[in-house]
C-alpha cells in the first residue's frame, strides 16, 4: 500500500485533480462539517440574495451525521452519511 498523500486545506480544485480512487489521504486543516439540512438553508439564504456565513470557495465538507452526545459532551461520535442527500443542492 502506497504512503498516504497529505494534504493541508485550503483544497483547490487543481489539488483534487492529483487524487485516484482508492488514494489515501491525511487531511489537516479546516474542514467544516455539513449535511443536507445545512445544505438547503445554504440553498434557500442564496435564492433570497442572502449572504452566507461562509465563503465556501476552496473549503473542505465533511458531510457527517452525529450521533446522540453523552451526558456533559456538545455531540456524540460522528460518522459519514450518504452524500447523494446533498446532490440536489450541490450545482448550486
Amino acid at each position: 500500500m502506497a504512503e498516504p498523500i497529505k494534504i493541508h486545506t485550503p483544497f483547490t480544485e487543481e489539488m483534487s485533480k492529483k487524487f485516484h480512487i482508492g488514494d489515501a489521504v491525511l487531511i489537516t486543516g479546516e474542514i467544516y462539517a455539513a449535511r443536507d439540512a445545512a445544505h438547503k438553508k445554504m440553498c434557500e439564504a442564496l435564492a433570497n440574495g442572502e449572504e452566507l456565513p461562509i465563503d465556501w470557495h476552496d473549503k473542505m465538507v465533511y458531510y457527517l451525521g452525529p450521533t446522540p452526545a453523552k451526558p456533559g459532551d456538545p455531540i456524540g461520535s460522528c460518522g459519514p452519511t450518504t452524500s447523494g442527500r446533498m446532490d440536489a443542492y450541490t450545482p448550486t
